[in-house]
């Protein structure tokens, strides 16, 4: 039997694989089926993978069960998806023209430069922008829970969502920076 953290951790991997699947029969109706409209509906449908996660967790809270990082991980997981899931079905949708409808080679990301930074940048603010969503539903789920004494792994949350700030900058950008023009041209 799982515990309810362990429930949790199977819902967001649930729903990461139902990401990707629902990603992949939307990208197949498009481009091998030439259904268009099928293949938006189920775009549509990646937004509610998210709220299903979202609406799960809140409802396991709300029935009294003890809050856990679990929680707080499953508003993080939204918090990246909704951040990162223009980029990630952009890239899908380059690579799957390419491979099954003749589409052009989607283009390389930067290697060095400032391209490279910009995009290190844009990454990041990615980033902030999913630890903002982090920390907004982190506070909706202490809401929901209506105790901060019983709320502290979630509330631990908002030092991680500050933490992937912090060392994505150092990771992305500045690195990036640092080592952008010591890096050999890939055309050289």
């Amino acid at each position: 039997m799982l515990t309810e953290a362990q429930l949790i951790y199977v819902l967001i991997i649930s729903c990461e694989v139902a990401f990707w699947v629902v990603l992949v029969l939307a990208l197949a109706a498009r481009y091998l089926r030439k259904r268009k409209r099928l293949s938006r509906g189920l775009l549509i449908c990646l937004p509610l993978i998210d709220l299903l996660l979202i609406t799960f967790t809140a409802i396991d809270l709300r029935r009294g069960t003890t809050p856990t990082f679990a929680h707080g991980l499953a508003a993080a997981y939204i918090g990246f998806t909704i951040a990162f899931g223009p980029v990630a079905v952009k890239w899908a949708d380059e690579q799957f023209a390419h491979r099954f409808a003749a589409g052009p080679k989607p283009p390389p990301a930067p290697s060095r430069g400032w391209e490279l930074v910009l995009y290190d940048i844009n990454l990041w603010v990615r980033c902030i922008v999913a630890a903002a969503i982090t920390v907004a539903l982190v506070e909706g789920l202490v809401y929901v829970v209506g105790d901060n004494e019983r709320s502290q792994p979630l509330l631990a949350w908002h030092k991680h969502a500050f933490g992937a700030i912090v060392v994505w900058l150092i990771l992305g950008p500045i690195w990036s920076l640092v080592t952008a023009w010591r890096r050999p041209r890939a055309d050289a």
